[in-house]
């Protein structure tokens, strides 16, 4: 069994929506990145709004400091994460990119606006990050192979 090189929607079953291989334009990838990533930006801070507020209407601040460096950075380490994801899913299918990226991105996001951290800090939230993204490319690859090596068995016989 080979691996389609593009599908239409009209070859995608009911499970199989999220696991293809995404092919197509530059345009079409780029403009999947920033909206997926501006996606899990606003989710993260979304979720970190209840402790950016007044003292009086809710729990107190976690750590004082501007906003903007931390939605800035996770949102530049959000558009490398999702090159990431693009690349491999260009090639082979990767299970649900998009719920990955946007769960790590918000994760990230909600995590640095309610502590605040340090330069240093947010390098290895997105180090993280990173990884966590390669090992879900790696498993992809690796499942893409044995698909491919069962296929090449199959037909060798």
């Amino acid at each position: 069994m080979d691996l389609p090189e593009t599908m239409n929607s009209a070859d995608i079953q009911d499970g199989d929506e999220d696991e293809r291989v995404r092919s197509g334009p530059l345009w079409r990838h780029a403009l999947w990145a920033v909206l997926v990533t501006v996606t899990g930006v606003a989710l993260g801070w979304l979720g970190a709004l209840f402790r950016i507020g007044p003292e009086e209407y809710g729990l107190p601040p976690a750590a004082p400091g501007a906003l903007w460096p931390y939605l800035l950075a996770w949102a530049g380490i959000g558009l490398v994460l999702s090159a990431v994801l693009r690349f491999v899913a260009t090639r082979v299918p990767v299970y649900s990119p998009s719920e990955v990226l946007i769960g790590t991105v918000m994760i990230g996001t909600r995590l640095s606006l309610g502590w605040r951290p340090e330069p240093l800090e947010v390098t290895g939230l997105a180090a993280a990050a990173l990884l966590l993204v390669t090992i879900w490319c790696a498993v992809a690859l690796r499942g893409a192979a044995v698909v491919r090596r069962s296929g090449d068995a199959s037909g060798a016989v």
